[in-house]
């Protein structure tokens, strides 16, 4: 017989927790308004993880606009730094300029193509030839006028 209060206890304290739930715990879904400010971004339309060599023909060498290839490296701490400036320099082109990501590590035989020695190292393609390379951790303003290059 002492069994049964605590029973009792036990469920309601557990009916307790379900009404006392934080809101992040909440199992309703946000509205599409609700989840409007948290939509992807345009850099999003305009950037593209390489996958394989083919991807890359395809992909880069294969498209109309100007490409920028980003060879970068998931340890590399400029790497880190770079990528944030290419995002935002080719998202201002509205599409104009597209940018390739390599990661070296995984497709090691595309950044010998290009003679990758360091990372991260920035090559613009138009029409599927090299127009202009650099490498390391550059300023905006040179993103921009290197772009530029490309869109022209």
């Amino acid at each position: 017989m002492a069994l049964r209060p605590l029973t009792r206890l036990l469920q309601a304290s557990a009916s307790v927790a379900r009404l006392h739930r934080p809101p992040l715990a909440s199992p309703h879904l946000l509205s599409a308004r609700q989840a409007a400010p948290f939509s992807t971004s345009r850099v999003l339309r305009f950037s593209f993880n390489v996958q394989d060599e083919e991807d890359f023909k395809d992909r880069v060498l294969n498209n109309t606009k100007p490409v920028i290839v980003d060879f970068h490296a998931t340890w590399c701490g400029p790497c880190k730094v770079l990528a944030p400036r290419l995002d935002k320099v080719i998202s201002a082109k509205n599409g104009d300029v597209e940018l390739a990501k390599v990661d070296i590590d995984n497709l090691q035989e595309i950044a010998m193509q290009y003679d990758v020695r360091a990372v991260p190292t920035v090559v613009g393609l138009k029409d599927g030839k090299v127009v202009d390379t650099f490498m390391g951790v550059v300023d905006e303003d040179i993103l921009e006028v290197f772009v530029e290059k490309l869109s022209t």
